[in-house]
């Protein structure tokens, strides 16, 4: 992949009932040139389009990908990848982290009724991960837009060291900053 290829990362760190989503847009080199700050509902179906939102404010005709950390940030806010795909035309990738048998459970564990049956309707439509090897590591990968082989070239390409993916690092990062800035600002704050 070339070096100037661009990712939007999007990942989201929360203390209360709003979430602070972050978007870097990162080159395969590293170069982290933009951001990109919104919130979505903690528990809440407002991932996707407050996601859609970011994309749309950076207004970023270079970005090649889409990364979003997970499939449910924000306490089971379950992100639609087909919808963002579809609203953004750009190839989607969820990548997560850790082996698990899935959020179904957990879903009618946390959640009665439409609740529930809302979040499990968007989260069974989505694609199933795949496993992807990346450096020593092991990421689970959910694309849309994209086949599975690209997708994991793509992981791999933002990937240069470690398991997490360079758009999705600084993402995190750039959330949990603001996150503790946003609850100083509202006497929430360490």
């Amino acid at each position: 992949m070339k070096a100037g290829v661009r990712a939007l990362g999007v990942a989201e760190s929360y203390r209360a009932d709003r979430s602070t989503l972050a978007g870097a847009v990162v080159r395969a080199d590293r170069v982290t040139e933009d951001f990109v700050f919104g919130t979505c509902t903690v528990g809440g179906t407002d991932a996707t389009p407050a996601i859609e939102a970011l994309f749309e404010r950076l207004d970023r005709e270079d970005v090649r990908y889409l990364f979003v950390a997970g499939i449910a940030p924000a306490w089971f806010n379950v992100v639609d990848l087909h919808a963002l795909a579809d609203a953004t035309g750009r190839p989607v990738l969820s990548v997560s982290f850790e082996d698990s048998p899935g959020l179904a459970g957990a879903i009618r564990e946390a959640f009665d009724g439409d609740a529930a049956a809302r979040r499990l309707s968007t989260y069974r439509a989505q694609p199933e991960r795949r496993r992807v090897a990346v450096n020593d590591e092991t990421v689970f990968v959910r694309g849309v837009g994209i086949d599975d082989a690209e997708a994991a070239d793509a992981v791999r390409a933002f990937t240069p060291e470690g398991g997490r993916p360079e758009p999705l690092r600084v993402a995190r990062s750039a959330a949990r900053a603001a996150e503790q800035f946003r609850a100083r600002l509202t006497g929430d704050g360490e």
